[in-house]
């Protein structure tokens, strides 16, 4: 499974960004996909989840209401809309997939930075 992420950049806070992760390869094999963060100096942070099947979706609560992710099963891809956006949200933004043997496949990231 590949994943390549785009949509990054620099936003004002307040303002919106919509990150997109294109799948290809093994992507009937997928369970679900995810968007995780990692901030200078910080852990990695997991933010939102989808499960392919269902689209079942979960979020940490700081993006809770602010962020949306979703999926088009028929193009192969995640998004992560981004709204409300605040300084604290600056970070490389990580697309992933995990498949039916619990395997993750990480792409290349994209970074958000969120500043006046």
């Amino acid at each position: 499974v590949q994943l390549v992420e785009s949509g990054g950049g620099l936003v004002q806070p307040g303002g919106s960004l919509r990150l997109s992760c294109a799948a290809s390869g093994r992507i009937d094999s997928i369970m679900s996909m995810v968007w995780f963060r990692r901030a200078p100096g910080q852990q990695r942070e997991l933010v939102a989840t989808i499960t392919t099947n269902t689209g079942h979706t979960t979020y940490t609560d700081p993006v809770k209401g602010r962020f949306t992710i979703s999926r088009d099963n028929a193009k192969n891809t995640v998004d992560l809309q981004m709204n409300s956006l605040k300084p604290e949200d600056t970070a490389i933004y990580y697309c992933g997939a995990v498949d039916t043997t619990l395997t993750n496949y990480w792409g290349q990231g994209t970074q958000v930075t969120v500043s006046s």
